[in-house]
């Protein structure tokens, strides 16, 4: 890049910067760091393990961030005074290496501004992500497989943990539903961009007159509330209606052979949930009543009165005009977002995980609309 190139792009660097410290209040947070090192330092302060834990995780997650910018601020203020130091013979010598230093800060900076945007109520938490196949039987249930698959490699990719629930498979192949508890920073205000409709345009491995088919799956994401069982709210165990089965598998001298899965109704939401991939019957119930806790505290929070398909992402009929994002595999390679209009012809890399920038671009439309 050329000097004046570089000097363009400082200066955005510059306002950027600006911005996040006009965000971050450093003062407020090294506040809040030594609050909670006084917190943890009390003698009775491990004696309830959960709050210990989330106490822990916040002050862990301030003191990454305040590290992160004054390590940013310095970089920063090292090109500026660089730049304004070198005459135009000793910018040609260092021009690479300045070139590479000003695209790395920059990436640095505009990733921390995403994580700025992520201030809503439940962003911080972990989520609960479920994929539903939509109709058409083989294809629906490849598609949401193919879903599924992509959603945890870009959990690989965040070192996010990823748990399986439960998982139901399609009829002949895929799935038909999967439910993962996705953990790590963030991770409900990263994956919430993903609630919706995805819709698949390819020639279809399953027909064998090499057809063009399109498919559609919807996905579900909701946030792991920590405190949602410390009174707010009560769940009456006259309002659920507990069932157990068999959990599936593939059969064999493995396979379940007692009734350890289990299915819960709150009967006055009409909420069901479901939950198989534990070892027992117990840590099915647990599991079960920790998704339902969240879906009922998050239907609290936006208001008791709407319906369950608001909370769920406004998720609407799985089919045609729906869908916010497409995929398309032929007769040309292309993922486009149709809320953002953000688009890539390197579907295999999405389909690999790549999501981060269709998230960054969902992010800062929804800041920008909320600014609005």
């Amino acid at each position: 890049m050329s000097r004046e190139e570089i000097q363009t792009i400082v200066g955005e660097i510059n306002d950027k910067m600006t911005n996040i410290k006009n965000h971050y209040d450093l003062s407020l947070m090294q506040d809040k760091i030594e609050k909670l090192q006084s917190q943890m330092a009390e003698p009775d302060f491990y004696s309830d393990n959960k709050k210990a834990s989330a106490v822990g995780k916040e002050l862990r997650h301030l003191q990454e961030l305040v590290e992160e910018i004054s390590n940013l601020t310095k970089r920063v203020k090292d090109i500026n005074e660089l730049l304004d130091s070198v005459d135009d013979e000793e910018f040609l010598m260092m021009q690479d290496d300045i070139t590479q230093e000003v695209q790395s800060i920059a990436k640095d900076i505009r990733q921390l501004w995403i994580c700025a945007l992520l201030s809503g109520k439940y962003d911080s938490c972990d989520a609960i992500l479920t994929v539903h196949s939509g109709a058409g039987g083989t294809e629906a249930t490849d598609w949401a497989d193919m879903l599924f698959r992509m959603y945890r490699r870009f959990c690989e990719r965040q070192d996010f943990g990823f748990n399986i629930i439960d998982i139901q498979p399609g009829d002949t192949t895929g799935i038909k539903s999967a439910t993962v508890e996705v953990e790590g920073e963030n991770a409900y205000g990263f994956l919430k961009c993903e609630k919706g409709v995805h819709r698949l345009v390819r020639i279809s491995p399953f027909d064998s007159n090499a057809r063009r088919h399109t498919s559609f799956a919807s996905v579900e994401v909701i946030p792991v509330i920590e405190n949602a069982d410390d009174g707010e709210f009560e769940i009456k165990d006259t309002d659920l209606k507990i069932d157990t089965y068999r959990a599936g598998g593939a059969g064999g001298q493995h396979i379940n052979k007692t009734d350890s899965a289990v299915r819960i109704k709150h009967i006055p939401t009409g909420i069901v949930v479901q939950c198989q991939n534990e070892r027992s019957q117990i840590q099915n119930k647990a599991t079960a009543m920790k998704i339902l806790t969240a879906k009922l505290a998050e239907l609290k929070e936006q208001e008791e009165q709407k319906k369950m398909s608001d909370i769920q992402g406004q998720l609407k009929k799985i089919e045609w005009g729906s869908q916010i994002r497409s995929y398309v595999f032929h007769p040309y390679t292309m993922v486009k977002d149709h809320r953002t209009n953000y688009e890539t012809a390197d579907v295999n890399a999405v389909m690999d995980g790549d999501l981060q920038e269709f998230i960054n671009e969902y992010l800062v439309k929804a800041n920008m609309n909320t600014n609005n």
